[in-house]
């Protein structure tokens, strides 16, 4: 690679203004912490080493970063918080080996794009640049650092609004404290740095008057300013979600997925969606969900690491999680299917039908009102209204063995561990403990007993009880 390029990610911050005992970068947008999209950034940049430098919360960063991203992070801990500059040579530290570029980025900046930072890292190379930052325009620049250019447009100065004459705070284009820079050029400019002021920390944007102060040429691009916000409250961290919730869905629209309306569809930075996939209003989707092409996804639907196949209709305010739908399934109104659970091809869940670890063969239907947990449901059976899989004794869970081409009845019970083979038919409102064999019929209830014309004399009794 012609410009190598690591990451270290700033992430030690408390964020008091979050009035939180979490660390404030993990604290989520659209299901995911912070902390997340900066590395994610660092990824889809092919970066070669990631180092997330943690302080406050330490263990609980570690822990939530390496659930997601495993060994592709590394950590450095500042262990007192003395800037950004300290924090920048903590994470160096971890990067001792590294040539070529650094990018600069942090844990509760989460917009950034890759292209912004591709367009700085290819303006680097064609100009051999040692350092580059990113900027934005703001139309109330008040608290920020202001880029101050020459007459040909050459930075030459970041003022402090402290520092800024009248004419300088007039200045539009803000410093967004993102930097890439050549690592050899970083560690000398880091071991430079003071804490001469009033804080005693050591400053990142110190950096670029040393280079201007080398004679070097500083590089720059132009972000979108919601590329760069960070979320210190979380009124913040709402109005990034509804930027980012945005983006999002119109990434998949752009894709060739209908979104009727964009401002109550919630689609999270892993879920895929194929092409002619309609999702209605008030759809969430979490996680590692994947939805293949033609399906629909109707009102209020919340699928969390679900795998759904092409074709499927997924009716209003059904809920999916770790559940696998294949082809051409239709599944709700009001269903849950549970982890483990797999819908085959052509088959139906209906309204108010619970499955969990349970399986239901190609073309077979379970329409109403049951709970089927830790079954196999062969091809083509049916399953009755009120049907319920009894798997559990207080102790284990058994499972329920249901064959091909088999009818339960409404309102049956099935005690298992039970195997129903196939062609079987197990009457309404039956109990069942014992294994039915194929083209069997089963009953599992008492016999109906008849007592002519006792209903009058019943209502007589309960119309005197009811005087007294």
């Amino acid at each position: 690679m012609a410009d190598p390029i690591a990451t270290v990610i700033l992430a030690a911050g408390q964020g008091t203004r979050m009035k939180s005992a979490r660390p404030k970068v993990l604290h989520e947008l659209a299901g995911e912490p912070m902390v997340y999209y900066p590395i994610r950034l660092a990824q889809q940049l092919e970066s070669t080493a990631t180092v997330v430098v943690v302080g406050h919360g330490a263990d609980e960063v570690k822990s939530t970063v390496a659930t997601s991203f495993g060994k592709d992070v590394r950590f450095a801990v500042q262990k007192e918080q003395r800037g950004t500059g300290h924090a920048a040579k903590i994470g160096m530290g971890a990067l001792t080996q590294h040539e070529g570029l650094v990018a600069i980025l942090y844990g509760d900046v989460p917009l950034l794009e890759k292209a912004t930072l591709q367009k700085l890292r290819q303006q680097m190379r064609r100009r051999k640049l040692k350092i580059g930052l990113v900027t934005t325009e703001l139309a109330r620049p008040k608290g920020y650092g202001r880029i101050v250019r020459d007459a040909r447009q050459n930075l030459v100065h970041i003022v402090e609004e402290k520092d800024a004459s009248d004419e300088e705070r007039k200045i539009n284009e803000v410093n967004a404290g993102i930097y890439l820079v050549d690592a050899d050029f970083l560690r000398k400019s880091l071991r430079r740095l003071k804490s001469d002021n009033a804080q005693n920390e050591f400053y990142l944007t110190d950096i670029i008057a040393f280079a201007i102060g080398d004679g070097l040429t500083v590089g720059s691009v132009l972000a979108d300013p919601d590329e760069v916000r960070g979320a210190n409250r979380r009124s913040e961290l709402a109005e990034l979600g509804r930027a980012l919730q945005m983006r999002t869905n119109e990434r998949h629209m752009d894709a060739g997925v209908s979104i009727v309306d964009p401002a109550t569809t919630y689609i999270g930075d892993r879920v895929k969606i194929g092409k002619d996939t309609t999702l209605a209003p008030g759809v969430h989707l979490r996680g590692d969900t994947t939805i293949g092409k033609g399906c629909h996804v109707d009102v209020g639907s919340v699928l969390t690491d679900a795998a759904v196949a092409d074709g499927v209709t997924i009716k209003p305010y059904t809920v999916i999680e770790s559940a696998t739908v294949k082809k051409a399934a239709i599944i709700g109104p009001f269903s849950r299917l549970r982890p483990g659970a797999e819908i085959g091809e052509e088959a139906h869940v209906g309204n108010f039908v619970e499955l969990k670890k349970a399986k239901l063969g190609k073309g077979a239907k379970a329409n109403h009102l049951a709970y089927l947990g830790d079954a196999t449901i062969g091809p083509k059976s049916n399953v009755g209204a009120g049907t319920i899989t009894c798997n559990y004794d207080g102790y284990g869970k058994y499972l329920t063995e249901i064959g091909e081409d088999v009818f339960v009845g409404s309102n049956s019970t099935l005690v298992a561990p039970l195997r129903i083979g196939k062609g079987a038919y197990v009457a309404a409102g039956s109990t069942i403990t014992d294994p039915v064999g194929e083209d069997d019929l089963a009953f599992g209830r008492a016999r109906q007993t008849m007592k002519k014309g006792r209903a009058a004399s019943l209502r007589s009794d309960a119309k005197k009880r009811a005087k007294k």
